[in-house]
């Protein structure tokens, strides 16, 4: 039974999921946009942890970032029916083990 309590917490739930792919969307954008890093290509120095260029340290840690970013994506914008149906099959192929 659907009352009027569950209707705003999946409201808000919704709300929340929007939030969260808008967030995730503006982060990858940002990432696309930090990569080109014109402000770091002749730069030879300085050298970070003393061995690494600075453009090299740079992309390392939009990579790092970009992982996390796609790290957060899956954890937080996966839809939920893809996951349901693999649990569906997983049953269904089970029971069809146990009856042979």
């Amino acid at each position: 039974m659907i009352t009027q309590s569950s209707f705003n917490s999946s409201a808000a739930t919704d709300s929340r999921e929007t939030t969260v792919r808008i967030l995730v969307i503006c982060l990858i954008l940002l990432l696309a946009i930090l990569h080109q890093d014109w402000w770091w290509w002749e730069a030879k120095e300085p050298l970070v942890f003393g061995f690494m260029p600075i453009g090299l340290a740079w992309h390392a840690g939009i990579s790092l970032a970009a992982g996390l970013v796609g790290l957060v994506a899956v954890m937080f914008c996966w839809p939920d029916h893809l996951d349901d149906e693999e649990e569906e099959e997983a049953v269904a192929k089970t029971g069809k083990e146990e009856a042979s």
